[in-house]
């Protein structure tokens, strides 16, 4: 299988995402412009993954523009035929502007950009994701000013009775609690997958916890996740 990374205008977490993939996972990586208009090359078993960074400059809403990117229409058409699509920070914001995932992320409830390490613990084990991090508590970075996921009460009870919340906030010890939630997420949701269990989002950087360099190697199984065959 091979990993398709896409480069808007204001990414700056591509090479970071790339490096974790291709040099800590082995994986083949292809990078993506936004303006391509093809993802032929791509299968099911592939996976489409949009990045973190400031895509536009993050005018009007992030990810608003990046939305109506050429490609992202190919993304649309290979996530609902059931083509795997990971959205990190940024990616997350994008995934939620184009509708193929519920909800939106707000400015952060304190009002300040946060970059720190978090504590993050899987929800359920019906998605590939958190099937493959089990009950470990993964500390993952986030880096953020509007990552307060929010959605309307219908739209929570409804992923929250489908399983389609991946990621909670917790602390280090899984308890989820206010006190771990970093930018007053509702019901401290770090991460959600839509219906068909094939298209991911999540505010913190797994990508940034793959290294043995950096003494931290927990996103390796949030990755590693999407490279098995469907």
């Amino acid at each position: 299988m091979k990993f398709g990374v896409i480069v808007f205008p204001g990414s700056n977490c591509d090479r970071d995402m790339i490096n974790a993939l291709q040099d800590d996972l082995k994986q083949e990586v292809v990078t993506l412009w936004h303006k391509d208009n093809d993802l032929s090359m791509f299968t099911k078993d592939d996976c489409i993954v949009l990045p973190g960074g400031f895509s536009y400059g993050d005018y009007l809403r992030c990810g608003a523009l990046a939305r109506f990117s050429p490609l992202m229409e190919e993304v649309i058409k290979f996530a609902n035929s059931g083509g795997k699509v990971l959205g990190v920070c940024n990616g997350f914001q994008i995934l939620c502007e184009s509708g193929l995932l519920p909800g939106a992320l707000l400015l952060n409830d304190h009002q300040k950009f946060v970059c720190k390490n978090v504590y993050i613990k899987s929800e359920t084990d019906s998605n590939r994701i958190g099937k493959n991090v089990g009950n470990k508590v993964l500390m993952i970075p986030v880096a953020h000013g509007e990552g307060r996921y929010t959605a309307d009460a219908a739209t929570l009870e409804k992923i929250t009775k489908n399983n389609q919340v991946v990621f909670r906030y917790c602390d280090e010890n899984g308890q989820v609690h206010i006190d771990s939630n970093p930018n007053g997420a509702t019901n401290n949701i770090a991460g959600i997958c839509n219906e068909g269990r094939n298209v991911f989002g999540m505010m913190p950087h797994p990508e940034r916890a793959c290294s043995d360099a950096l003494h931290n190697i927990d996103g390796r199984a949030i990755l590693e996740a999407l490279t098995y065959m469907n």
